[in-house]
């Protein structure tokens, strides 16, 4: 029983946030009172909000590159990952060991590390400020995670099925395409809700390296939303505005919640 009443009252703590966040994004743009944020307003005004934080940012232009790098940029993360893993475990790379070392071993670095080399780089090959600049960066930073899950959950696949494979006949890409990709969809799921996560979410990479409204990813243009609040956009506008930004991650996770926790501890061991 007490154990029962800790959790709700922590749910309850927790909960908080995401209570004031709905209540004053509903309140219309300009009744917005700091002294009675807890109390709900009698008109309704969410979806009006919605409209004018999508018109007032350009919002529609960075929820569209940011959807693309989100899908595209996490499904050739967990390719490449994929055949990362296959290529150490299952064809057994001669020094497997190091190579997967040098593929992990990015992510010891902050991200900070990364921006004045990216931006430079960048700069120089025409990639700034361009969708395929963003895929490319988005893809590398992915692929780490990918090749260390899908490693090991390869190591825990029988070689006996490989070698059955390669005798009647099926080639090597044969076997990973039809075979290993199809057996580890739990894991690379997994995986890629993780990276598509961490994409959507992501503010420093987009800051650094994009300008327009069309490329930039949606959480710089929220970023540059709310420091507008201070200059005259109301609160309710730029609450309404990262609500609507953060559903599609939250719907995502608990659409597809049972095939994450179970990609992970396939991948996990």
């Amino acid at each position: 029983m007490i154990r029962r009443a800790v959790l709700v009252v922590l749910g309850l703590v927790w909960l908080g946030p995401t209570y004031l966040l709905l209540v004053n994004a509903s309140r219309p743009a300009g009744s917005y009172d700091p002294t009675r944020a807890w109390a709900p307003s009698a008109d309704f005004s969410l979806f009006e909000n919605f409209a004018r934080a999508l018109e007032s940012a350009d919002l529609t232009q960075s929820l569209a590159s940011t959807a693309l790098y989100a899908i595209v940029s996490p499904l050739l993360g967990v390719i490449i990952g994929a055949l990362a893993g296959y290529t150490i475990v299952v064809l057994r790379l001669r020094h497997g060991f190091f190579w997967f070392i040098l593929i992990f071993g990015g992510t010891v670095f902050p991200s900070q590390m990364l921006l004045v080399p990216l931006f430079v780089g960048y700069s120089d090959a025409g990639l700034y400020d361009s969708r395929l600049g963003m895929i490319l960066v988005y893809t590398a930073i992915n692929v780490p995670l990918a090749a260390f899950v899908l490693r090991n959950f390869y190591s825990g696949v029988a070689f006996s099925i490989f070698e059955a494979a390669r005798m009647d006949g099926a080639s090597t890409w044969r076997v990973f395409w039809r075979i290993y990709l199809p057996i580890s969809l739990s894991a690379l799921t997994a995986v890629f809700i993780l990276e598509f996560t961490f994409i959507w979410n992501d503010l420093i990479f987009g800051l650094t390296l994009t300008q327009t409204a069309d490329v930039r990813p949606v959480m710089t243009a929220i970023a540059g939303l709310m420091t507008d609040v201070y200059a005259g956009t109301p609160v309710p506008v730029g609450l309404a505005a990262g609500l609507v930004v953060s559903l599609p991650t939250v719907v995502l996770f608990l659409a597809t919640q049972r095939l994450f926790a179970r990609g992970l501890s396939l991948g996990s061991v």
